[in-house]
């Protein structure tokens, strides 16, 4: 079942993205819960970030983006990871199924999500989903810690 995310959901969203095994495919630099407050704050007031939950228990999480006038049409999705105590279990198809749904339902007729090179199991994951590569975003992110950057590859999902 994918729901809104809630303040109740604080400490699993954070800990799933600052897991050490998650945290080098997303968005943010390691940060204590404290500095993290505000930016689920953030997320949750502009109601995109979205639980994944199954036989009740909180097993992943997605963003969700709508893009406005001429890209209406559009949504980018962010922040993608299934915990990794769930990984290999056929979960990530079983969420973006339901991505997939929420997004057709919604009017989405392009989603479009990016993933690091070297995230092979996150590709293969989308390419079975349907995502077809467009293109390899250079120099895209900079992972601080290890002062390097990661090239990105685009990826996109059309609705008939």
């Amino acid at each position: 079942m994918v729901r809104h995310s809630t303040t109740e959901d604080f400490d699993f969203i954070y800990g799933l993205y600052f897991h050490p095994k998650v945290n080098p495919y997303l968005l943010y630099e390691m940060m204590e819960k404290e500095d993290f407050k505000p930016i689920f704050a953030n997320l949750l007031a502009k109601n995109i970030v979205f639980v994944f939950e199954n036989e009740g228990k909180k097993v992943g999480m997605f963003k969700l983006y709508a893009h406005t006038y001429r890209s209406s049409h559009i949504s980018y999705l962010g922040g993608v990871a299934i915990h990794p105590d769930f990984g290999g279990k056929g979960l990530g198809q079983v969420m973006f199924q339901e991505i997939l749904e929420l997004a057709r339902k919604s009017g989405v007729r392009r989603l479009e999500l990016s993933t690091a090179t070297t995230n092979e199991k996150a590709l293969h994951l989308y390419e079975k989903m349907g995502f077809q590569k467009e293109g390899v975003l250079r120099n895209y992110t900079f992972l601080k810690r290890e002062n390097r950057f990661l090239d990105e590859i685009m990826l996109s999902y059309l609705f008939e």
